[in-house]
């Protein structure tokens, strides 16, 4: 069984009520439930919160709240796969064996179902643990700077200082839409970022961390001009 898991605790901080604040026409854990749904991967949608009013919401956009996630797990540094592995556990007990899950987050406007179903497809029969969502650096890592408190600046990698470049090593970061593993991979706790994972690279202009205010607000002229129709000719 394909097990999609959705988190979204109710005590989002820096964004209150985050996962169902409306993103442009709709709450925004709405994008990912329909994306899950349209993937056609999963046997099981689950939308994994503490809070009953994100569960009605979760279950009016067609997403699964077969239970409410604990007390302990509902805090700010509980981990993704914490959240996951007790969704597999779940259906387990209930005698349905997971064999590949996917946690996909809330506040992921930008994840497609095309996306999804070639994250499936590059994990099945890879012998990996892990396939998820990744993106490029838009500059150098290498040529990264950092700032003294007195405001100088200095290179973080003076070896570099001189190279090209095009001759840097290019550098991938975590898109923050989907991480798709095998059922055995989360219920151990495997590490996802290592050799056993493999990268499922995005557009950046499909890729926006919404973490504050001012992400929000930036997400949403993106999707406008990248996901939005335009007007007919």
């Amino acid at each position: 069984m394909r097990l999609a898991v959705i988190p979204a605790r109710g005590g989002s901080q820096r964004i209150p009520r985050k996962n169902i604040r409306f993103f442009l026409d709709k709450p925004i854990i709405a994008y990912s439930i329909e994306a899950a749904r349209a993937s056609a991967c999963f046997d099981h949608i689950v939308v994994s919160t503490d809070d009953e009013e994100i569960a009605g919401i979760a279950r009016q956009l067609g997403a699964e709240v077969p239970f409410m996630r604990p007390a302990e797990l509902a805090d700010a540094h509980t981990g993704t796969n914490a959240v996951v592995r007790h969704a597999i556990e779940w259906h387990k007990n209930n005698a349905e064996e997971v064999t590949f899950a996917c946690c996909i987050y809330a506040t992921a406007p930008f994840v497609t179902a095309a996306a999804l179903r070639r994250g499936f497809d590059v994990l099945q029969g890879s012998g990996k643990s892990y396939a998820f969502s990744v993106t490029s650096f838009p500059f150098p890592v290498q040529r990264a700077m950092r700032r003294h408190p007195d405001g100088s600046i200095e290179a973080m990698y003076p070896e570099f200082e001189e190279v090209r470049s095009q001759d840097l090593e290019e550098a991938f970061q975590d898109a923050g839409q989907f991480y798709w593993g095998t059922a055995e991979a989360f219920l151990a706790g495997q590490r996802l970022f290592g050799r056993d994972s493999l990268g499922v690279v995005l557009p950046r202009h499909l890729v926006q961390d919404i973490d504050t205010e001012e992400d929000w607000i930036r997400a949403e002229h993106m999707y406008r001009v990248a996901m939005e129709p335009g007007p007919a000719c």
